[in-house]
């Protein structure tokens, strides 16, 4: 399906309803199982799928309806009083991963003019979300729970790659709340682990929002700690201790790379820091990439897989960042994570009948979720989306499709040899 006929057959209003878990997009594509499609499609895939995802939780909340809208499952054994912490949960994480693609702006595609509704959505949503009595005020205390030191660092992590099209526009008085409750946060103590990133990330941006009562101390600490942290190899434990899971790709490195930035470009730090943790991530992201099968599948391993794709925020961000492992080629980044995205998104179960996450990996399944998992929880898989901030002719989305390593190396084709750093 050509660009024209695609824009043809989906209306800008029902964009969000193009990827179906019956496959139906991708079989009026003719795109056959396992392979990536065309590379137009490919962008076009991905940014149906970013909507589908996102417009319930942007949408509902800039109308001040989310509380009434949005589900509210829990784990098994759920551990909190999710209606004080999942709906910021589910705003500042799709915050976070769709805020690159809004960064872009409007202009006169299709695309284009979905960007400018979203964005639209983003500014009412945020205006909801510190409006003091209003139907969807959100939680930024630690009054009843830790947790929205987490969401609020998602949110501040938005403002942070998206400040012309998410943090500037908003009026004087959204701002004031916005900055209020962020200041509020700081009650809340982070653990000895990947939350003293959340901290770091708040006072970080406070610090571009030209604030002169950021926290330095709160950022310092992090930041020292994650050094110390670091196990090798591009890979950081979750605190002093080692954990195989994700926490790496959901928090971790992303964070700590882009606290980084912000100190750097503002001489608060050292650009070598910035660079360093950057050289990590950048293993790290070669690593990612040889984990995807050449089926599209990878190992579900450790706590909070219904994060989903999310685990793979650091290789897409370095595809943001144009920054990819040397030997690792965009086309091969973009196909890979097509396929994933395919595998996860399209299984019946993976969405409500109203078009609302539900708990699971892949599919529904609930039992899968941790203690600590609601419906807010999920949203953070808008961060496996971030290269759709690069623009749509860059050669990330115009390059022909590539087989990426594991497809290679399980056909016998020549492939690199690994080694560590």
């Amino acid at each position: 399906m050509d660009r024209r006929n695609f824009i043809k057959a989906v209306p800008l209003a029902g964009m969000a309803g193009a990827v179906k878990a019956d496959n139906s997009f991708w079989q009026a594509g003719n795109v056959p199982a396992g392979s990536s499609a065309a590379p137009v499609a490919d962008r076009e895939y991905w940014s149906s799928l970013l909507v589908r995802i996102a417009e319930p939780v942007l949408k509902n909340l800039a109308k001040g309806e989310l509380k009434l809208a949005m589900p509210r499952e829990v784990a098994p054994s759920y551990g909190k009083q999710v209606e004080k912490v999942t709906y910021l949960e589910a705003f500042g994480r799709t915050m976070a991963g769709i805020a690159p693609w809004l960064e872009l702006g409007a202009d006169n595609t299709a695309e284009g003019k979905i960007r400018v509704r979203l964005t639209g959505y983003a500014h009412q949503a945020t205006a909801q979300a510190v409006r003091q009595g209003g139907p969807d005020e959100m939680n930024f205390t630690g009054k009843y729970d830790g947790q929205p030191l987490v969401d609020g660092a998602f949110l501040a992590h938005a403002f942070v790659r998206a400040p012309e099209q998410l943090w500037k526009p908003l009026p004087e008085e959204v701002k004031r709340g916005v900055i209020a409750g962020f200041k509020s946060l700081r009650s809340i103590r982070p653990g000895y682990s990947n939350w003293l990133l959340f901290a770091a990330m708040i006072e970080a941006a406070l610090l571009m929002f030209g604030e002169d009562d950021w926290d330095s101390m709160r950022v310092d600490y992090a930041v020292k700690k994650h050094q110390e942290w670091y196990k090798g190899d591009g890979m950081y434990g979750d605190g002093p201790e080692f954990h195989y899971d994700y926490y790496n790709g959901f928090v971790i490195q992303p964070m700590l790379v882009d606290v980084l930035k912000v100190l750097s470009d503002r001489g608060k730090t050292r650009k070598q820091e910035y660079e360093q943790a950057l050289t990590r991530m950048q293993r790290y992201g070669a690593i990612q990439e040889r984990l995807i099968s050449p089926e599209g599948t990878f190992p579900v391993v450790g706590r909070s897989m219904t994060y989903r794709n999310a685990a793979f925020q650091p290789l897409v961000q370095l595809a943001l960042l144009e920054k990819l492992p040397e030997g690792v080629s965009a086309a091969q980044v973009r196909c890979a994570l097509t396929a994933v995205m395919r595998r996860i998104f399209e299984t019946p179960g993976t969405f409500d009948s109203k078009g609302w996450l539900q708990l699971g990996f892949c599919g529904h399944q609930p039992e899968i979720a941790d203690i600590y998992t609601s419906t807010g929880s999920l949203y953070l898989c808008t961060a496996g989306f971030l290269a759709l901030g690069l623009p749509a002719g860059h050669p990330f989305w115009v390059a022909p499709p590539q087989e990426w390593t594991a497809q290679k190396a399980w056909a016998g084709k020549t492939v690199e040899k690994d080694h560590a750093i």
